[in-house]
């Protein structure tokens, strides 16, 4: 009598079904784990107006004393306004170069008359000031090159640097930087934002503060080391080669009134900073 020959069809298909099996069990599980994660990373990044995430303002260098150019990064510090700190924008020879070639020139900073669209003496801004023409000499063409490539504003479409001198007692009181009027936008068209890179550093005061900034202003790192007048609303201590980028609009072009800043009084030091207003059109 012949023997059946048994058919080892079966258990090939079993363990391969056991096998498949696992392998989307341990997808499945390793998928949940990094959608938790992920979710976990973003819901901790993502709380527009929560400052206890904002890092110490502290420079990263990358050589010795000599070496004056520090790790470049961005630290968003406001939703409300959008408004980000770009680390050692400048290198400390620039930081130099641009205070040395604005000295010759400086005299007592103006603002902008609203109904004339020329510039007016004020009690409101007590600081010294010149503006640098832009495109002036390579130094000054490869900052405005990289102000460009970091806000996606053509050149074309930023004014001439402004440096600044804030000697002690000096400051300006808190405005927006955005136009209310017709005869300002007629050359260039709206601000809608703003570079502020700081040439020095400052012992004391000379913070830049935003009043109606949305956020627990108490919560950052710097908090114990402000002025009164820091302490008045969300502030950024001056660092040479650092750079404030905030914007005067909202992404529908509204005027975004929580970008209200001013410069604090110096209290000990000798503040100077650079200013870069940039412009919907060609200026």
């Amino acid at each position: 009598m012949a023997k059946t020959k048994q058919s080892r069809a079966g258990p090939r298909k079993s363990w391969w079904r056991l096998t498949v099996t696992m392998l989307v069990t341990v997808t499945f599980f390793t998928l949940i784990l990094l959608a938790l994660r992920i979710l976990s990373a973003s819901s901790a990044l993502s709380k527009p107006n929560d400052l206890n995430s904002i890092a110490r303002n502290t420079h990263i260098s990358q050589g010795g004393e000599d070496h004056d150019q520090g790790e470049r990064w961005v630290e968003i510090i406001s939703w409300e306004p959008r408004a980000a700190i770009h680390h050692n924008f400048l290198s400390k020879e620039e930081c130099e170069y641009l205070i040395n070639i604005a000295k010759p020139d400086m005299h007592k900073s103006k603002v902008v008359d609203d109904e004339t669209g020329k510039d007016v003496d004020s009690s409101a801004r007590t600081s010294s000031g010149t503006f640098l023409a832009r495109g002036r000499d390579q130094i000054v063409r490869d900052i405005e090159k990289r102000i460009s490539d970091v806000t996606f504003i053509p050149v074309e479409h930023g004014e001439g640097l402004q440096v600044l001198h804030y000697e002690v007692g000096q400051m300006y009181v808190p405005h927006h930087d955005y136009f209310t009027d017709k005869v300002n936008t007629a050359n260039g068209g709206q601000r809608i934002a703003t570079m502020l890179m700081y040439l020095s550093d400052v012992e004391e005061g000379g913070e830049t503060v935003f009043p109606r900034a949305k956020g627990n202003f108490s919560s950052v790192p710097w908090w114990n080391e402000l002025s009164e007048c820091g302490k008045k609303g969300l502030s950024i201590k001056p660092k040479m080669g650092d750079a404030l980028l905030f914007w005067s609009l909202n992404p529908d072009a509204t005027y975004d009134l929580s970008s209200l800043h001013g410069s604090c009084p110096v209290i000990k030091g000798n503040k100077w900073s650079c200013t870069k207003w940039l412009r919907v059109g060609e200026y």
